[in-house]
């Protein structure tokens, strides 16, 4: 079972960037593909960023393309969410997601989360 641990939240003003991290306890975390996930109370919990555990594919939901960036960093163990350009709509409580062998967007196919990280962006 692998533990994820997210880190990197905080609150920052609109057109700002900040880099999420989600550290694995587990030592054969290549054979993980890891996502990022966000949810505000009271909405379901909505799929941001995946990147399969080859480190060679990354999707992105519509709302981030081209302003959110996912890598993975195998030596040690952590995921990443580079949020540039972040807008209000970005508030939210972004979770790290884990999975031997899905590496799509639906959250409910993900076997381990993370307690998650807040970002709040101010306008």
């Amino acid at each position: 079972q692998v533990h994820l641990a997210e880190s990197g939240g905080g609150l920052v003003q609109a057109g700002s960037s900040l880099r999420l991290s989600c550290a694995a306890s587990e030592r054969t975390f290549s054979r993980y593909h890891m996502a990022w996930f966000r949810q505000v109370p009271g909405k379901d919990r909505e799929f941001v960023a995946v990147i399969r555990n080859s480190g060679m594919f990354t999707g992105y939901a519509d709302s981030v393309k081209g302003r959110f960036t996912i890598s993975s960093d195998n030596a040690k163990n952590t995921v990443y969410l580079q949020m540039n350009s972040l807008i209000p709509e970005d508030t939210a409580l972004y979770y790290c997601a884990a999975d031997t062998g899905y590496a799509g967007s639906a959250s409910y196919n993900y076997a381990y989360w993370g307690q998650g990280t807040q970002v709040t962006v101010s306008s």
